[in-house]
């Protein structure tokens, strides 16, 4: 298998106590365990040259992930999940065999699985408990047809609302579709991820630039400050006033001026 499912969110939760070693000693093992389709081997010589393991701390955090999360057995070490999910697509892959060696595909009253993420494994009614279709290693599917991650950018909730919606479409979320909600999106002035908002709040099959309004810079005429006043023919009555007040008011007494300016010590 050369392809799974990785929840973010499930894996913080159950590894946020590790540390930035042991992360990817942990990530490695899961790859390996994918990949081969089967157990780690026992022998920890042959592990750790592998993930390239050398020094005390490095070995020590290949035992403490080993033992926290992996079951050992007469095998090797396996992840219970992973290892559900290599017998389901082993089954699947055989059951794939039989109908090609039986002349292709049965009729339309059969389920088929393909292996590949964008197929389902289920009766229609039936409801899906397995949500991993992994990719053999023998099959080069066609990257833009086939079920992607969350873009980044993208909100964890958002992007949720988003596949449950295209679901309820009895819809995949491929990357063909991505790029085509992109597109129309640049074209309206949304992001991608406004424009997945939209979809959802819609109820609308995909996204086109011509099914909304661009967005644009209206100012609201309530925040508008009004600077001017009405124009008038009478005079400002503040001039008016001052004027009055000029004339209203008497010259200084010469007899005051002088004693004033004695007492400054100033000459006449």
């Amino acid at each position: 298998m050369h392809y799974y499912k990785f929840n973010i969110a499930d894996y913080r939760k159950d590894t946020s106590h590790l540390s930035t070693l042991e992360h990817g000693v942990y990530r490695q093992l899961i790859d390996w365990q994918y990949l081969d389709e089967k157990p780690i081997p026992l022998e920890t010589q042959v592990v750790c040259r592998r993930l390239r393991l050398g020094s005390i701390d490095e070995q020590k955090a290949l035992e403490n992930v080993l033992a926290e999360f992996f079951e050992k057995s007469d095998k090797g070490y396996f992840q219970k999940r992973i290892r559900v999910e290599i017998l389901d697509y082993q089954e699947n892959a055989e059951k794939n065999r039989r109908n090609g060696k039986l002349g292709g595909r049965p009729s339309k009253t059969h389920s088929v699985s393909s292996g590949l993420p964008n197929e389902t494994q289920q009766e229609p009614n039936e409801k899906a408990t397995n949500n991993h279709k992994p990719i053999t290693n023998n099959h080069k599917p066609n990257i833009r047809a086939t079920v992607v991650a969350m873009p980044d950018g993208i909100s964890q909730s958002v992007w949720d609302e988003f596949v449950k919606h295209r679901k309820s479409k009895k819809a995949q979320v491929t990357q063909l579709v991505i790029d085509g909600i992109q597109k129309e999106a640049e074209i309206a002035g949304f992001t991608l991820e406004d424009a997945l908002k939209e979809i959802v709040l819609r109820n609308w099959q995909s996204f086109k630039a011509d099914w909304v309004v661009q967005k644009q810079n209206v100012f609201n005429k309530v925040d508008i400050a009004r600077v001017t006043v009405p124009s008038s023919q009478n005079r400002d009555p503040a001039l008016v006033k001052l004027d009055e007040d000029r004339l209203k008011t008497a010259p200084p007494n010469p007899e005051v001026l002088a004693k004033i300016r004695a007492v400054l010590g100033r000459t006449a």
